[in-house]
Parts: structure tokens; sequence; C-alpha cells
């Protein structure tokens, strides 16, 4: 696949190449964009750093705290980011419209309902909850990018990324924001800005391991294999860095894809 071709994709074909090397990296060391932080506060590990095995032991330990007290903010949160990670798209939506019952004001609780509302598909509802806790009168830059990666979602490219500038200027160089714009571009199909964004945000201060992996997958998707490796063994593995990058490029290679994708809305566009 040429680097051409990939910027001249539209934002449909690059989110089905993201959609499946997010599957391709749920068979090796699964990692999502929807998490919360840290979970275990015996072991302080992220939650995207970690295994089946790990996520499986968390939910159910937060799963007897969170029954013993389902009013608990902390515990809730928590446990609602490991059931999103283990898939439990809405289990975790209803733990989470519960604590937004039970704490109807608080900024925390209502981002992280609207990010469960979003992972569950329930985009309008998602974005009245982000845009309930934010306050004109003390913004708060996390809440501003969370409205910016929902509207993304609904194809409002243009207002999503004035909402991650509002929260680059109230936090300056933050890496999740930045990252977040280079996926706004990414979505679009513009891999060259995308991978400016996304470079500034690996070289910024707190940037985790996502941040690198979706720079790996830009830098694949214009075919710079060798360097997208380079970059995703920095996180992963170097079988898993290979099989993600093989699966990368079978996945471009298979059936000239991405010509025959041009080819069909050729076809479309001289039927209307």
């Amino acid at each position: 696949m040429s680097t051409i071709c990939a910027r001249k994709a539209t934002g449909r074909r690059i989110t089905l190449v993201i959609a499946a090397m997010l599957l391709a990296g749920a068979a090796g060391c699964a990692n999502s964009k929807m998490t919360t932080g840290s979970i275990s506060k015996q072991s302080g590990k992220p939650v995207e750093s970690m295994s089946a095995g790990e996520l499986r032991n968390a939910a159910a330990s937060l799963g007897e705290a969170y029954t013993r007290n389902t009013e608990d903010k902390a515990v809730a949160l928590r446990y609602a980011s490991v059931l999103q990670m283990n898939g439990s798209t809405d289990q975790a939506l209803a733990v989470m419209r519960k604590l937004a019952i039970t704490h109807p004001k608080d900024r925390d609780v209502l981002a992280a309902y609207g990010k469960s509302l979003a992972a569950a598909g329930q985009l309008e509802p998602a974005l009245d909850a982000v845009r309930r806790a934010q306050t004109p009168e003390y913004p708060d830059w996390k809440l501003a990018s969370a409205e910016g990666a929902i509207l993304d979602q609904l194809g409002k490219q243009n207002e999503a990324r004035a909402q991650y500038r509002k929260a680059l200027d109230l936090r300056p160089d933050e890496p999740s924001v930045l990252s977040n714009l280079g996926m706004s571009y990414l979505l679009e199909g513009d891999l060259t800005t995308a991978e400016t964004y996304l470079r500034k945000a690996t070289q910024a201060r707190g940037a985790d391991s996502r941040v690198r992996q979706t720079l790996a997958l830009v830098v694949g998707l214009q075919g710079r294999f060798d360097e997208a490796e380079q970059i995703a063994s920095q996180e992963l593995s170097p079988e898993q860095a290979k099989a993600n990058v093989a699966y990368l490029r079978k996945m471009l290679a298979q059936q000239n894809s991405w010509s025959q994708l041009k080819d069909e809305d050729k076809k479309k566009s001289s039927t209307n």
C-alpha cells in the first residue's frame, strides 16, 4: 500500500483498519482507550497494562467491594473501568449509571459516565452527560477532551478539534489530548497530520503506551513497516510487535482491498 493511497483513504476505511488492528491486539496484549487509570492499590498497575487473567481477578475483587457499597465512588469508577476492559460494556454502563444517580453533580463521575455511554454507542446521551459536567466559569480540560472524542465519533471533526484545542489551552502539551487530536485526523484519513500530533504526544511528559502504539499504527499505515515495528517494540515484546505489523501488512495487501474500496466508491458516485 502506498502512502498516497493511505492519505486519500476515507474516514470509513481508516476506521475499518483501526478496528481490525484492535482485534489483532486483543489476541495478544489487549489494550483499550477507555480507561480511567490504575485500579489496584496493591499492584498500582495501570488497567491497560493488565493481562486478561489480571483483569478477571481485578473484576472479581472489585465486584465484591462494589456490592458491599455501591455508592463508593472510587471503587465504582475502578470497577467500571475493568469491566469496560473485559468487554462487559453494558455492565460497566449500569455501574456508571447508578453512580451518576448517586453523584449527580460530580464532574469525575459525569465524565466517566459519558465515556461509558459513548463506549456503548449512546453518543448523544454521552455528549449531554459530559456537557452537563462542564462549568464555563471553571472549565475542565479532561471534559473538553472527552467532549471532543464524542464529537469525533459523531463525525463532527471541526467541533471536536475546537474542544481539543480548548483542552490544550487549559493543559498545554497534554499527551492524551494531543493523542486525541491525532486520532481525529487519523479517522479522517489525514495520516501526515495525525503523525505530527502523535509524535508530539509521545514526546510529552506522561505519554503512555497507547499513544506510542497509535503512532506505530499511523506509521505502518503509511507503509513504513520497519519503523512501525520499532516504535511498537518499545511497548510490546518483539514477537507481539512483529505480529501486529505482519497483520497490518497482510490486511493492507489482502485482495488489494484499498483499491477495491476505491473502485466501489467510484461505482456508487456514478450511480448517484
